[in-house]
């Protein structure tokens, strides 16, 4: 486990993100929550897509709470643990759809140090994706990335959990 650079408080919520250094800061959990709740649950994006861009980019961030978070709903949608363990380096040659695939190198250049989709990328995500899908699959990115970060710099992680299903957040149950 890395060493907390900021303990949880006392009084936290039962959740990984409300039981995290984040309460600290109750407000502004609440305003994440909200958003991360309406992003997931009143979207137009399905949940399946934006667990595949959260896992990666857990990956890549290497955030143990994070990996091992596997929301309900795109598990109801067919995200299943085979198919998570194709969200790994390499998943170019993998089973994975050429929509999946789209998503992933997306992310792996959202996070990359040049942001900037290239011509090609932009006719493949449009060839997968409305503009309006792609509002909310940017905005989740920037959301996971930011958050994930957040956990990461803050420490106090073990190196890896178990893998656990928890429900899709949703506003305004989420927090409210």
């Amino acid at each position: 486990m890395s060493r907390p650079r900021v303990k949880p408080p006392q009084q936290r919520g039962s959740d990984p993100i409300s039981a995290s250094a984040l309460a600290h800061q109750p407000e502004t959990l609440r305003a994440f929550l909200k958003l991360y709740g309406t992003l997931w649950s009143h979207g137009v994006l399905d949940q399946a897509t934006k667990e595949l861009a959260r896992i990666r980019n857990a990956r890549t961030v290497n955030c143990a709470i994070c990996k091992s978070i596997r929301f309900e709903g795109a598990r109801k949608e067919g995200l299943s643990e085979a198919l998570v363990d194709e969200i790994r380096d390499g998943y170019e040659t993998s089973a994975l759809s050429p929509r999946q695939k789209a998503v992933l190198r997306f992310t792996d250049t959202f996070l990359s140090a040049e942001p900037e989709v290239d011509e090609a990328q932009r006719r493949e995500l449009l060839a997968h994706f409305t503009p309006a899908e792609l509002v909310e699959l940017t905005a989740g990115l920037a959301l996971f990335m930011g958050f994930s970060k957040i956990a990461v710099a803050l420490g106090g992680m073990p190196e890896s959990l178990p893998v656990t299903v928890q429900p899709t957040p949703d506003w305004p149950s989420a927090g409210d």
